[in-house]
């Protein structure tokens, strides 16, 4: 046999249906309703997983969601009933924006200043961006 019937008989003896899954996987909201508050019991395991401060994706949150709210020990507090789809929606979002690199799409970011602008460089491909949205 010659490398190309080989490689195909290779090929075809791989298994099929295998799920890929990526590296980077951001941890869906747990909480609950209680009156008309909302409760997420896993926020700090969300701000871990993005490497970026509580604050900064608590500001974010509470400007987007247009609602008050706070940390109150490790749980995170909304001032009004939300779903937890949105609140996912709205934590995607910012994982677009202040964590994804732009360039290769990883999330070996990190945040900083440079001339009153803030910036993000990527740690795998080194690309610097300026991030236009303001929290």
């Amino acid at each position: 046999m010659d490398y190309e019937e080989i490689l195909d008989k290779g090929m075809k003896d791989l298994p099929k249906g295998v799920k890929k899954t990526e590296r980077f996987e951001i941890p869906k909201v747990k909480g609950h309703v209680e009156g008309n508050k909302t409760i997420i019991t896993n926020f700090n395991q969300i701000t871990n997983t993005l490497r970026r401060e509580p604050e900064h994706l608590l500001k974010f949150l509470l400007r987007e969601l247009a609602t008050p709210g706070g940390m109150e020990d490790t749980r995170l507090v909304l001032g009004r009933k939300i779903s937890s789809t949105q609140i996912n929606e709205k934590i995607e979002a910012y994982a677009k924006t202040f964590v994804l690199c732009k360039s290769c799409g990883k999330p070996d970011t990190h945040l900083y200043k440079e001339e009153n602008k803030q910036m993000m460089k990527c740690t795998a491909c080194g690309e610097r961006s300026t991030i236009s949205a303001k929290i």
